[in-house]
């Protein structure tokens, strides 16, 4: 399906770009900038779902990320996959009906990106995927679901590595549909890095004791897969290899409110109750952006954070047997380590000497990649850029 071409003095109709969860906002922001700064702007409206919502944190976002207030917010909320996929097509609809777009935007791979897609897909409005062609090739992970099937409708398909081109076209997607454009989250820590919150402020201002501040190195944690921390066993496991890690190096623990449940329900709150091992809440995204950035290393489960840690030169151990992001670890900072101890310690003691992977910058991840999606979307929906001509 392609966009209808807009006639010459004719407004064009808008772009209806969805948002969901707080990845998505380091995603959208870029791009809405370069859709307004295209010439003539493509118009936009930001849509948010509601799927993971705190009126503070959000708000806190889209101010520091110069996303503009959303027009719709669908307000769904938390609920299983099932309900809140159902939830979101339910809601937008009516609003798709209301504005009658040109295009649904959809990034990453939340249940809002796969739920959006549908609803414009079955009322033939053509569907945009940023971030697409991403394979972990473990099904097991609800986001792989909502890559595969929204790359499947999608009828432009943004890449932010070569790789993920290579996934497609052997899904059976036409080269024509597929674009390689970079990582519009690398766009996002360019511009803020100047502007990350000095990590020693973030640090005190969450307890960290004058032994953790004076070691002058330290790891940031994050961990929040249901395969990671579901299990009580496999959490156990986790916590008790944390616990061994800062005896070595100090540890900030920022921690999602569902990891934190977990640990509560389980009675593991022992396992991390230690002035080597600071516990935060989730942070803003200049305060952990500073704390990553000058981190010793970064522990994670988050696809997010293995990009952010790559464009960072900073060393990422990956707490996953897998990943939807190779080129991390090819040519980036990122190595799996999986919820093994003996590989968790092994890769730690292997950072502290040697200093660890610094890998090098991947194509593309310039800083740019939201100005050639908005460049090609501009000819797509038939806008001569005049900055251009």
């Amino acid at each position: 399906m392609s966009a209808t071409v807009t006639p010459a003095g004719q407004t064009p109709k808008p772009i209806l770009c969805v948002v969901g969860a707080r990845p998505n906002y380091m995603k959208m922001a870029p791009i809405i900038q370069a859709m307004a700064a295209h010439h003539p702007p493509i118009p936009a409206l930001l849509i948010h779902t509601g799927q993971h919502y705190d009126s503070a944190m959000n708000d806190q976002f889209f101010l520091a990320l110069g996303l503009p207030a959303p027009t719709v917010n669908l307000e769904v909320g938390s609920a299983s996959h099932a309900m809140q996929t159902a939830e979101i097509m339910k809601r937008f609809e009516p609003v798709v009906d209301q504005y009658d777009p040109a295009a649904v935007l959809v990034v990453g791979d939340v249940n809002s990106t796969i739920a959006c897609a549908l609803v414009a897909s079955k009322k033939n409005i053509p569907v945009i995927h940023v971030e697409a062609g991403l394979r972990s090739y473990d099904r097991t992970m609800p986001e792989e679901i909502n890559r595969v099937l929204t790359d499947q409708i999608a009828d432009l398909l943004y890449t932010t590595e070569r790789s993920a081109g290579d996934n497609l076209r052997r899904e059976g997607i036409a080269d024509e549909r597929i674009v390689f454009v970079g990582n519009v989250m690398i766009d996002t820590l360019l511009t803020h890095k100047p502007h990350a919150v000095a990590a020693e402020k973030t640090l005190r201002n969450g307890g960290a004791s004058p032994a953790f501040l004076t070691a002058g190195q330290y790891g940031v944690v994050t961990m929040h897969r249901p395969s990671n921390v579901d299990d009580p066993q496999i959490l156990r496991g986790i916590l008790d290899v944390l616990q061994q890690v800062s005896s070595q190096l100090p540890l900030a623990f920022t921690m999602h409110p569902r990891t934190r449940q977990k640990i509560q329900e389980f009675g593991l709150e022992s396992l991390i109750q230690s002035d080597r091992i600071v516990l935060l809440p989730p942070q803003g995204y200049f305060e952990m952006l500073g704390l990553m950035a000058e981190a010793t290393l970064v522990l994670t489960d988050s696809g997010g954070l293995q990009d952010e840690t790559t464009a960072l030169g900073v060393p990422c151990l990956t707490m996953r047997n897998n990943t939807e992001r190779p080129i991390t670890v090819d040519q980036g900072t990122s190595t799996l380590v999986g919820q093994d101890a003996h590989n968790i310690l092994t890769a730690v003691e292997d950072v502290l000497k040697t200093g660890g992977k610094r890998g090098r910058t991947p194509e593309y991840w310039d800083g740019h990649a939201a100005e050639r999606i908005a460049r090609h979307l501009g000819e797509w929906l038939g806008l001569k850029n005049l900055k251009a001509a």
